[in-house]
């Protein structure tokens, strides 16, 4: 059983692209087993633990989502080469010459993002990023029929990108997918927290899918669970750079999790981010709020469910989203992991 870094390793490396989240709810259930909780994968693949509560306690969900910006494949050519489509928001800019691995349920294949050379190109494109359209992927072989026979249209992808821990008392770590494994690491740690102290609360704790693209399980999740509550533990880009105008940043490393007041998908329930900001005082765990009004998560989707549903917004401040290598700080992780324990295990009864 893994903690810390190391259930953040462990999840953040696992492969699991949009639409193929399988591996890392595998890797999710070797972590809570023995729990005393009821663990159910819906037909979305939703992971779904429920630490039941007594009887007429507020309905909580805790939510982060299990998928990573990735790759399908759509397309192999006479030569070998792989075209392909994005999952998710990547910036064109970030993908030449990166390593990938590419695969399904049974086999994995070691790629590199290919390009023409910058030779044959004219100075006017040299100005420019390569579209998405304009490259390959190189998987080693020469022919289709080599390509064919390791991998097939329709097979996923993932940026290929070691952990690293870097930085002042190596607090500082660095690999894909940090969106939103640190998020499903959190979950994993409260949930054997809630297991063993149980907060006064009848807690769900969902490990969704596909919320890279839009089409999020969150929403099937919360249409079955009914929740009154949900707070949602995300990473969100932040921009804290020294070229970015302070007015445009969104968070800063290091400063503890990022509340969010609204986003382009929710307006989030006033009383819990006032909930939340009280329990951050009491105990003295750092925290601050979202300075720059962007993205969304699976907030949007869980809000309209049912008769509606308070959110709450959580997230990780990590540098360099959705690209290969994100940065992200254990100390901001450790302060979102205590101030949500401390929220469920103090839980104002006001809130209705």
């Amino acid at each position: 059983m893994k903690a810390g870094v190391e259930l953040i390793e462990k999840l953040a490396t696992a492969f699991g692209p949009t639409a193929f989240e399988g591996d890392v709810a595998r890797a999710v259930k070797e972590e809570i087993a023995g729990l005393p909780v009821d663990v159910e994968e819906d037909r979305m693949g939703n992971l779904i633990c429920h630490l039941k509560g007594q009887e007429g306690a507020p309905r909580v969900l805790l939510s982060a989502h299990t998928d990573e910006v990735g790759f399908i494949i759509t397309e192999i050519e006479e030569d070998g080469y792989l075209r392909f489509k994005t999952l998710g928001g990547i910036d064109e800019s970030v993908l030449c010459g990166r390593f990938v691995t590419l695969g399904n349920e049974e086999r994995r294949v070691d790629g590199v993002i290919a390009a023409r050379g910058i030779h044959v190109e004219s100075a006017e494109e040299r100005k420019k990023a390569v579209k998405k359209e304009d490259l390959y992927i190189d998987i080693g072989t020469k022919t289709r029929e080599e390509s064919e026979a390791l991998i097939s249209r329709g097979d996923f992808g993932t940026f290929d990108t070691p952990f690293v821990r870097f930085g002042t008392g190596e607090r500082l770590v660095s690999c894909k997918a940090l969106d939103d494994r640190a998020g499903c690491a959190l979950l994993v740690e409260i949930l054997r927290a809630a297991a063993e102290k149980r907060p006064p609360l009848d807690l769900y704790f969902a490990f969704t899918v596909r919320e890279e693209i839009g089409r999020s399980g969150a929403r099937v999740a919360a249409q079955k669970i009914k929740p009154r509550f949900a707070l949602v533990l995300e990473s969100t880009a932040i921009a804290d750079l020294p070229d970015v105008p302070r007015h445009s940043r969104v968070a800063s490393v290091g400063k503890g999790g990022v509340i969010s007041l609204l986003d382009r998908a929710t307006i989030y329930d006033r009383e819990l981010v006032d909930f939340a900001l009280e329990t951050a005082e009491k105990h003295g765990i750092p925290v601050q709020i979202k300075q720059y009004v962007s993205g969304g998560n699976d907030a949007g989707n869980i809000q309209r469910t049912g008769g509606g549903v308070r959110c709450f917004a959580l997230s990780l401040p990590t540098r360099y989203l959705h690209a290969p290598a994100g940065v992200a700080s254990l100390d901001d992780y450790a302060a979102m992991r205590d101030l949500v324990f401390a929220m469920l295990t103090e839980w104002r009864k006001d809130l209705i």
